[in-house]
């Protein structure tokens, strides 16, 4: 009967078909599914019944001491990535593996053969990005033809998941996770350094129409980021088959975790529930990760990865192999085993079978064996392959991206995070962060505590944060401490340029005007009181960073001008600069912004915007606190440019 079957494909294909026992429950605690239809086929069977009977025991290397059967794994193709996303870069950027020390595709398959005949049923493919690495799709044809594998997947962030996901689908690809974590197209582009937003959707779409169910999206929630996003996802899955997965963010190498930036699971919860109150309750598998949950009538349904709240360390199944060939059996553990080595130096099937054995008979019983997580040592995420998360959104400055065909980033990175003593942040901080081409330019006081590292940058884009600084940096007239009423006013038109001769508006012709460098500078006040003043200079605002996020808004909003005020042309900025900074004297944020661009028109309406923006960004974050807010002195501080001269308030 085994031989009729294929041994130990068959003995595989009858464990994944007896499943759980009859009334454990998932990590959720909801049921677990009932035996699959091939397990009552094969228990109403007498020849079924003789096969359950005789089937091989799980493979004893693949199960823990903890009685854990291992028999899913996830494969790092690549190390690189598409991308630039604060996931799993940390500061100082990663050393990438030298080519000829990754696994080479045979490598990949002998060690997938290699788990497969113990007992791994699912391997999923990762990176870095998968889906870059040239020989992808001959990977996933090649594990197809694997006896035993039920499952192949990948997770990818998406970007050239529409072109390659018919061939992949051809080669047997037949699961599919994407990343993706705001639903708004700029603030994807913030994050990502890179446009590729509708790739994204486009890739999400392709593999619905391909007939993938479900199409699972991995979304990591983080307060002060995307929290507000989270009735925006539920609602994608009302007309599409997706599993839109909220995962809780978790601390790796790097990415400066904050325990007041997580939003658990319970709360997420309740959030959505205020929503939609009929949400449903899903069954799970024992061994899942996930809690499912279903608006009726939705095509598709959402999940919560609970990796910090409530861990699932209990039913874990899963085993990792880095790009470089190092067994992980923990993704939050720093313990690692060269299978590579191993491999490469000749050892035998059995040999490796002992390798592997050991290590999984060393697994912790939960988190590696820590306590404390956050205070762990492992890889950065982008070389663990492990859940896309990690990132630290409001205490970074984003610049405007390069466009690198693939990411090999040089050892200078930049982030800016809040000092241990965060009173700092509003008196003894003096911190001027200036990008230029290549290169940073760091003004600190000696006395602060911020972290200061440089990361390869575009001459595109600059951002600048200076909290409370009375100086300007050598050749700029952007942080000017005071925003007096005088101003030097140039000759103005007598007629209203927006208008046609029968007074209906239109938008100005500047094709006939001389190109010249344009730059212009807005400012605003909001007054906060002063208990809310205290939490923002103590950064202890319930949605996170005040002054980064504005500062982002404020830089995203000069960019979408155009698509906000009407009759705006659509401007190539290549400067744009924000600063805010504290006044304690009146409890105030004063906004400062900056445009520059070298065209036919001027940049006044992209730096009024920046700052108003940035302005209304202070007022949404700080509100809860006090509905006693006062946005004021909106107004255009300086222009320089054009026919009609400079503009100047002294």
């Amino acid at each position: 009967a085994a031989a009729a079957w294929g041994w130990r494909g068959g003995s595989a294909l009858l464990r994944g078909a007896v499943g759980a026992a009859p009334g454990r429950a998932c990590s959720s605690g909801a049921p677990v599914r009932a035996p699959s239809a091939a397990a009552q086929e094969l228990q109403s069977s007498g020849r079924g019944r003789f096969l359950l009977a005789h089937a091989a025991p799980f493979s004893a290397f693949l199960t823990d001491s903890f009685g854990r059967q291992h028999n899913y794994l996830r494969i790092s193709l690549t190390e690189k990535c598409n991308l630039r996303c604060q996931y799993c870069m940390p500061e100082e950027g990663v050393q990438l593996t030298p080519k000829s020390e990754l696994l080479t595709a045979q490598e990949i398959i002998s060690l997938a053969r290699l788990f497969v005949k113990e007992g791994v049923e699912k391997i999923r493919l990762t990176g870095g990005e998968p889906l870059i690495r040239p020989d992808v799709v001959d990977i996933v044809g090649q594990l197809y033809k694997i006896e035993g594998l039920k499952t192949i997947a990948v997770t990818t962030n998406g970007i050239n998941l529409a072109r390659l996901l018919p061939r992949l689908k051809e080669a047997g690809l037949n699961a599919i996770n994407i990343s993706l974590d705001t639903l708004v197209p700029a603030k994807f582009e913030f994050i990502v350094r890179r446009k590729g937003f509708h790739k994204v959707m486009e890739g999400i779409h392709k593999a619905t129409e391909l007939g993938y169910r479900p199409v699972k999206v991995n979304c990591v929630v983080m307060r002060g980021f995307n929290e507000d996003e989270l009735l925006g996802f539920v609602d994608f899955t009302k007309d599409l088959p997706l599993d839109v997965r909220f995962i809780e963010y978790m601390p790796f190498d790097g990415n400066k975790w904050n325990f007041k930036k997580m939003v658990s699971y319970k709360e997420m919860l309740d959030t959505i529930k205020q929503r939609w109150p009929e949400l449903e309750k899903l069954p799970c598998e024992a061994s899942s990760t996930a809690k499912s949950y279903k608006v009726p009538h939705f095509q598709g349904q959402i999940s919560f990865i609970t990796s910090m709240s409530e861990h699932f360390c209990g039913s874990c199944n899963r085993l990792r192999i880095t790009a470089d060939g190092n067994l992980k059996v923990c993704l939050f553990g720093n313990s690692e085993v060269s299978l590579r080595d191993h491999l490469r130096s000749g050892a035998s099937e059995e040999e490796l079978v002992q390798i592997i054995g050991a290590a999984v008979g060393r697994k912790k019983k939960q988190h590696a064996g820590m306590f404390n997580i956050s205070q762990m040592k492992n890889r950065p995420m982008i070389l663990i392959g492990g859940f896309p998360v990690g990132k630290m959104y409001s205490h970074v400055t984003f610049f405007f991206p390069p466009e690198p065909a693939l990411m090999s980033f040089p050892p200078c990175q930049t982030a800016l995070q809040n000092p241990p003593n965060s009173k700092q942040w509003g008196h003894t901080f003096s911190h001027r962060l200036t990008l230029r081409a290549s290169c940073c330019v760091f003004q600190k006081d000696p006395s602060s505590t911020f972290d200061t590292k440089c990361l390869e940058a575009s001459p595109v884009g600059q951002v600048s944060v200076d909290c409370q600084s009375k100086d300007t940096s050598p050749g700029s007239s952007f942080c000017t401490g005071d925003s007096g009423s005088s101003a030097k006013v140039p000759q103005g038109s007598d007629n209203l340029t927006h208008t046609d001769e029968e007074g209906r508006a239109t938008m100005v012709d500047v094709g006939g005007k001389p190109d010249s460098r344009r730059r212009a500078v807005a400012g605003a006040v909001v007054r906060l009181g002063e208990k809310a003043f205290g939490m923002v200079r103590q950064n202890q605002v319930k949605k996170g960073d005040v002054l980064a996020v504005a500062q982002i808004a404020g830089i995203q909003a000069a960019k979408l001008t155009s698509q906000l005020i009407p009759l705006c042309h659509n401007i190539p900025l290549n400067h744009v600069e924000v600063s805010l900074s504290l006044d304690e004297a009146r409890y105030a944020v004063v906004i400062r912004s900056s445009c520059q661009t070298w065209g036919r028109t001027g940049v006044e309406m992209e730096a009024l915007t920046a700052a108003s923006l940035a302005a209304l960004t202070v007022y949404d974050m700080c509100k809860a606190v006090t509905h006693d807010i006062v946005i004021e002195e909106v107004k255009l501080l300086s222009k320089t440019g054009g026919q009609r001269g400079e503009f100047s308030r002294v």
